[in-house]
């Protein structure tokens, strides 16, 4: 709780550095720690919804996490509107945050190991523990590859889209087109996002909706490759939005299945949103060249498809979900873990854990 409370002040904090920034560096500074605190805060609170929400509910979970997102930016922006200037934006969005937060961190009580039976702490395990041999859990492996290479080839499409609308559509407004397209994008992705997680939930089976909505935004972007036109860029946007929709959602359930060990699942789920960022900062240096040198944009949303169809086909190496679930399964737990059913994984050869996750009992 106190960890909690510590991390909602210095996203707080954070913001207001940002607000009283008259500098370069002292900017950068800031919207690094912006970035630190809201990354930490929302790994904390991802890593609640396994230890709190039973399996089949968690591609529901999920996509009212992906809804919450897409929606924050937009609350964001117009409160940063409505105060007026830029510091009292930043102003703004740092007493919200604190709001925001209180209902959460006062209602509910962490979850915690007994002191007994906390691991020693050892700056060497610490450091360790964030290698996660993919020989060792190939499950979690592979789904952290394949949300990598589709978060890659969105990333791919997104990067360009400005310099795509003004010199190869020749888009009069180019920076009201990409408005556009996102305002087009959001709507589809708010109209599936928390749909193919309770349909997902519903069937009990994960990889397939992951796999086809990879499929959807592979074959939405290669669109983009061979038919560019202002109408084509707002059916792919249209498409992009459902297949990020599903994939938000599902795939999010799918991570908390492959997580190795319950008492690392903060950690693991730290590791995995690695897989969100790295290709942020790995498009550009990919993009770059093939624009530039190797066929333009043509040939660099043609690559993005190929990126994201590898993804989506990859998930079929994922083994240890989609089994048979029988058994009773815990439900939320308040304060410290009590000892409650097995989750138990039915398979043709009897039971056992998915991808090696730690059963709890």
């Amino acid at each position: 709780m106190g960890e909690d409370r510590g991390r909602a002040a210095g996203r707080a904090l954070s913001l207001l550095l940002l607000a009283g920034a008259g500098g370069l560096w002292l900017m950068m500074l800031g919207w690094c720690l912006v970035q630190l605190t809201l990354n930490a805060a929302f790994a904390a609170v991802t890593a609640a919804v396994p230890d709190r929400v039973p399996r089949l509910q968690r591609g529901a979970v999920g996509g009212w996490l992906g809804a919450a997102q897409i929606l924050g930016a937009v609350a964001g922006t117009g409160l940063a509107t409505a105060a007026g200037g830029t510091a009292a934006g930043y102003a703004a969005c740092a007493a919200f945050t604190l709001a925001g937060v209180l209902p959460y961190v006062l209602r509910y009580e962490d979850l915690r190991l007994p002191v007994a039976d906390r691991p020693a702490w050892s700056a060497k395990t610490f450091f360790r523990g964030f290698w996660l041999s993919p020989r060792r859990y190939p499950d979690f492996g592979w789904a952290w590859l394949t949300r990598f290479l589709i978060n890659l080839s969105n990333a791919l499409v997104i990067l360009y889209l400005l310099y795509y609308l003004r010199d190869r559509l020749h888009h009069d407004d180019p920076e009201r087109g990409v408005l556009i397209l996102t305002a087009v994008n959001s709507v589809r992705l708010l109209a599936t996002v928390v749909v193919g997680g309770v349909r997902s939930d519903r069937s009990g089976r994960r990889k397939p909706y992951v796999r086809w909505s990879g499929v959807l935004m592979a074959a939405a972007t290669a669109l983009l490759s061979v038919w560019q036109t202002w109408p084509s860029a707002i059916v792919v946007a249209a498409l992009l939005g459902v297949g990020l929709g599903v994939f938000m959602s599902v795939d999010f359930a799918l991570m908390t299945d492959v997580l190795p060990k319950a008492g690392d699942r903060g950690k693991d789920l730290g590791v995995i949103n690695v897989a969100n960022s790295l290709p942020q900062v790995a498009a550009p240096a990919l993009a770059a060249p093939i624009v530039t040198y190797l066929g333009g944009y043509r040939v660099l949303y043609l690559v993005a498809a190929l990126v994201g169809l590898a993804g989506a086909v990859l998930v079929g190496r994922i083994k240890g979900v989609d089994q048979e679930w029988t058994g009773a399964e815990p439900g939320p737990v308040r304060g410290r873990r009590r000892p409650g059913p097995t989750r138990r994984w039915g398979t043709a050869g009897g039971s056992r854990a998915p991808g090696g996750c730690a059963r709890w009992r």
